[in-house]
């Protein structure tokens, strides 16, 4: 049991975003310093299933699993939703649906949460050991914050981003970036999400086309039987953490994820 203990954080309020805003710490076991962080978005999916709607990731034992291997697993540092008002702060673009306030809430996020986190709990620091990530439009978020604050997540796992919001607007945002100096990208979509994995595809391409992303900096996965679940997106969690984190590296790497 000690092995799945989850540390709670705030309640934050978030300038221009949210009030009461909880997050929650998993530490790889035996590892509790100097451990690399990834930053999830949709905090009441990740862990366990009692405060999602539609099950949790489990993505502490998969964490618990690798630092009992002797890998350098990482610290999971998870901000949670605001439920309705989830569109509007996720949202890198205002639109019609969306209020487009994923900006201020990175600066929360950089400013604010990392630096507790980091602090409180001996975590390591710099944004070749910070990654971002999420499913849906939470995937989305982590691609926007990784090319967005990229002094901040060195790299991003985004598993069925919602590449669809704001028509263009994320693939022309991408396209007028630079390729952040250590970058790390694990995307995927499931096969039976229609356009979604198709959206996917396209900006897999374009990251390897047109911003020289290549195997070791960049992993696409389409999960033949994937669909737009919280199920699937656990199944695939080992994957993304091996590449993202390159567990399955022989030597452990101080630089997770340089590339």
């Amino acid at each position: 049991m000690a092995d799945y203990v989850l540390y709670k954080l705030g309640p934050f309020d978030i300038p221009g975003v949210a009030q009461h805003r909880f997050a929650r710490v998993f530490l790889p076991p035996g590892k509790e310093r100097g451990a690399p962080v990834l930053l999830m978005f949709d905090g009441q999916n990740v862990f366990h299933d009692e405060p999602s709607f539609a099950g949790g990731w489990h993505l502490h034992k998969t964490v618990a699993k690798f630092a009992k291997q002797g890998k350098r697993a990482p610290a999971v540092l998870a901000i949670d939703h605001g439920n309705d008002k989830r569109i509007d702060e996720l949202g890198p673009f205002a639109n019609e649906r969306s209020k487009g306030l994923l900006d201020p809430f990175l600066d929360f996020l950089v400013g604010t949460l990392l630096p507790r986190a980091t602090n409180e709990f001996g975590l390591a620091t710099g944004p070749e050991h910070t990654a971002a990530g999420g499913s849906s439009l939470g995937g989305l978020a982590a691609l926007y914050a990784h090319f967005k604050r990229p002094e901040a997540f060195g790299g991003a796992l985004a598993m069925s981003p919602s590449l669809w919001f704001g028509g263009h607007r994320f693939f022309d945002f991408v396209r007028a970036t630079s390729k952040p100096w250590t970058s790390r990208i694990y995307l995927d979509g499931g096969a039976k999400e229609g356009r979604m994995v198709q959206h996917a595809q396209r900006f897999a391409e374009h990251l390897k086309n047109d911003k020289g992303y290549d195997k070791h900096a960049l992993r696409f996965l389409v999960d033949k039987r994937g669909r737009h679940s919280e199920v699937d997106w656990r199944r695939r969690a080992p994957v993304a953490l091996r590449f993202l984190y390159r567990l399955d590296a022989a030597a452990r790497n101080k630089a997770p994820l340089a590339a």
